[in-house]
């Protein structure tokens, strides 16, 4: 990511800022849209920058099938981006990589494990054959 696209997004942001305490409030609906749509812009340009387009195509399918985890490895990305850790853009090995470690983090998080406690004691089917 560059510093043009940065002061960009900053100049953005300042001017999202201004018309907000400018406007008193009357609109915030609209306000809120036009929020929503610059942020979402401002994502797809730093994924265009950071993607290959065989990674963005990937992420694209998997946004079609599971909406929650395209938009963490969206996060995970641009947090990636912006702390500087990548150094070239990530080809569709390397999204494969980060999906299987977030898929790993989310199966902790959930206890992904089933565990079944059995009563002891209880029920016995011998029991029912022992006066025969």
């Amino acid at each position: 990511m560059s510093d043009a696209d940065l002061e960009e997004i900053r100049r953005a942001r300042l001017a999202q800022l201004q018309q907000g305490g400018a406007g008193g409030g009357s609109s915030s609906g609209g306000q809120e849209d036009l929020r929503q749509k610059e942020e979402s812009d401002a994502r797809a340009s730093i994924l265009s920058q950071i993607l290959l387009p065989e990674a963005a195509d990937r992420l694209g399918r998997i946004r079609l099938v599971k909406e929650s985890r395209a938009t963490d490895v969206e996060n995970r990305l641009i947090m990636l981006a912006k702390s500087g850790q990548l150094r070239s853009k990530v080809t569709e090995e390397q999204l494969k990589e980060l999906l299987g470690s977030l898929a790993e983090n989310t199966r902790e998080k959930e206890g992904g494990n089933i565990v079944v406690s059995r009563r002891k004691g209880g029920w016995d089917d011998d029991d029912d054959l022992e006066g025969l």
